[in-house]
């Protein structure tokens, strides 16, 4: 597998920059990835809830927001 290419570009000169990313790049960049999956996990359980808890209450999202309005 080929690592990861990092794009830098100096304002100043103009310079277009492509190299291979250090260890410690790719490490964070399966740090952030990580945390991302985590994120999204936690909205996906937390729209579940919301649709379980309007299924209960027999509304609709619209129906919450105009009573929560």
């Amino acid at each position: 597998m080929t690592k990861p290419q990092i794009k830098e570009y100096n304002c100043e000169t103009g310079i277009e920059t492509i190299r291979d990313a250090t260890d410690a790049e790719i490490a964070q960049m399966a740090i952030d990835a990580e945390n991302a999956a985590i994120r999204k996990a936690e909205e996906e359980a937390k729209a579940t809830a919301k649709a379980a808890l309007l299924g209960k209450l027999g509304i609709t999202a619209e129906e919450a927001a105009l009573l929560l309005s």
